[in-house]
């Protein structure tokens, strides 16, 4: 059965946006008192509404209550305790160096918020994507609209009780709905935007952004690799990345998207890998509690269009109506091949066979830049050669996704698969203004830099400035 989310008033959208500026201008989000009892209201309503959220996200996208837990709610609660143990410490100026052209003064670095943003979700993790920016957004001292998805409408429905029950509208609201509030939301003049979600859409979001002049922070995707060095132990790889790939039934945008082989290893990692997703889904995964549903019938469509044509090793049953589609190794797959032009986004796992790290650089940067990047190997020269030569957001060296699940790793992207980075410290970065501040007294002036300019002046300036 589908089930349609509420469409904000698109009129009240302008209106929502003027009562959070002035709400915002007359400060009452600075003070760090303010701020840590929003995060500590926010915890208490995410505890309280624990059951609904994760009642939600089975009704969506099939999770577990484990999985529902650790990827999401869990994962929210310890970035809301991080982030407000170390606020006060993250909140004061930070005093810097001073040249000496410049004495007597002192410098320092504030941060300041923002003001209003906006904040669109996606539907993978539909809770904690909207909810762990917003941390980020509260911890710097703005004002904040929350756009989730719309392909997730259970998921939407609590996040919109929840915030309605914990916060005053004209400081943090939701809008829900479909595309035309997103399009109706970014005609506003926001002062920052913080987007999730595909290129393509990442593209719209930024485009629209330029005509405010409204920087933003965009957490995009794109196809990320997994390398596999020779000498390994293979059954260990093998549970890292088919776990890792399979989290969320392949809908995590730093999931590995394609494995790269030695040639001669392909057979037994492949072997490894179907032994793996046996132990953890068992002989048939539909029947899996552990094992999660794509989010439409449009999805496993897709998905059975970029698998045709190649050879299955293990998988690639589906179920249109169930949103289902079975853990799925693709053997041997060229690097031209339809799977290979895009991202994956589900549980499709093609694996590509090399034969020199070298190729696997040169193939790699062809395209444009992952979002992240995992490589299994235990040669230390071989692990600085791929630091060292490929770009991409953010990665793991011997497992699969966890670096994204520390508070002390920035997360973001590079180039296509995104830009700004959030996450811990990193949160409260991206949702505040680094202003500088020289302070000068007013009781001593040196007159060496007001004219005239004799050239005592200049020698004293180019001695001073060296």
């Amino acid at each position: 059965m589908t089930v349609h989310v509420p469409s904000a008033d698109l009129s009240q959208i302008a209106e929502r946006v003027e009562q959070q500026k002035a709400y915002y201008h007359r400060g009452h989000t600075r003070s760090l008192d303010f701020r840590l009892g929003q995060l500590k209201a926010l915890q208490r309503a995410v505890q309280r509404h624990e059951p609904e959220i994760l009642a939600a996200l089975a009704q969506d996208l099939g999770k577990s209550a484990f999985e529902a837990y650790a990827t999401e709610v869990g994962f929210v609660l310890d970035e809301l305790r991080f982030i407000s143990k170390h606020l006060s410490e993250w909140m004061q100026p930070e005093r810097v160096k001073t040249p000496l052209v410049h004495q007597p003064a002192s410098s320092e670095v504030v941060y300041e918020p923002r003001g209003v943003t906006l904040i669109i979700s996606p539907w993978n993790y539909p809770f904690q994507l909207l909810i762990d920016p917003l941390i980020g957004a509260i911890a710097a001292g703005n004002c904040a609209i929350l756009k989730p998805s719309e392909l997730t409408p259970h998921t939407s429905a609590v996040l919109a009780k929840l915030i309605q029950d914990t916060f005053d509208p004209a400081y943090i609201t939701v809008m829900e709905g479909g595309v035309e509030v997103n399009q109706a939301l970014l005609d506003q003049p926001f002062d920052l935007i913080f987007f999730t979600g595909s290129t393509r859409v990442g593209k719209i979001v930024m485009e629209k952004a330029a005509k405010h002049l409204t920087p933003v922070i965009l957490e995009l995707g794109g196809k990320s690799p997994c390398i596999v060095d020779r000498g390994v132990p293979l059954a260990l790889t093998a549970r890292r990345i088919v776990w890792g790939k399979f989290l969320n039934a392949g809908q995590t945008c730093v999931a590995p998207d394609y494995v790269l082989v030695p040639r001669e290893d392909m057979e037994p990692l492949l072997e490894a890998m179907a032994h793996e997703i046996q132990q953890f889904y068992g002989h048939d995964p539909h029947l899996s509690p552990d094992y999660g549903r794509l989010v439409s019938s449009e999805r496993v469509t897709h998905l059975q269009q970029l698998m045709q044509g190649e050879t299955v090793f293990c998988g690639g049953e589906s179920d249109a109506k169930a949103h289902y589609f079975a853990p799925t190794l693709l053997q041997d797959v060229d690097w031209q091949a339809p799977i290979m032009q895009e991202e994956i986004f589900g549980p499709l796992l093609p694996v590509v066979a090399y034969d020199t790290l070298d190729e696997v650089i040169a193939r790699i940067q062809e395209r444009s830049r992952p979002l992240a990047l995992y490589l299994f190997s235990e040669n230390p020269a071989h692990q600085e050669m791929i630091m060292r030569h490929l770009d991409f957001g953010g990665g793991c060296i011997n497992d699969a996704m966890i670096h994204l699940a520390t508070p002390h790793l920035p997360f973001g992207g590079n180039g296509g698969s995104g830009m700004g980075a959030y996450h811990g410290r990193y949160s409260f970065d991206a949702f505040s203004h680094r202003k500088a501040l020289l302070k000068r007294p007013l009781n001593l002036d040196m007159p060496l830099r007001y004219p005239p300019y004799p050239a005592w002046k200049e020698k004293v300036v180019r001695q001073v400035m060296k």
